[in-house]
């Protein structure tokens, strides 16, 4: 345990920073997952839905510093990759 006021306030805020970017990451694999899912039944409108739904939730996240802006590009690069391949 800290003992200087300021990393005590460090501390505390850091623990609400990690609960809330674990919220975020916990919705991109899950939005992420349902999109992959999708694709595997062969639903292909509902999996391009699903995979607008993701690319907003995954650009939000990266907007808010919670995810890399390359590691957002490279899921919804993969997510649309799985669709494209459902198309052929």
């Amino acid at each position: 345990m800290p003992n200087i006021k300021s990393s005590e306030r460090s501390v505390k805020t850091d623990a609400e920073r990690r609960a809330r970017n674990f919220a975020v990451k916990s919705t991109i694999k899950t939005v992420s997952r349902k999109v992959v899912e999708s694709v595997a039944a062969g639903n292909s409108d509902e999996a391009q839905a699903l995979l607008v739904k993701a690319s907003r939730t995954i650009d939000k996240a990266a907007a808010k510093g919670v995810v890399h802006k390359n590691s957002a590009a490279r899921k919804k690069s993969r997510l649309a990759l799985k669709l494209n391949a459902l198309a052929k």
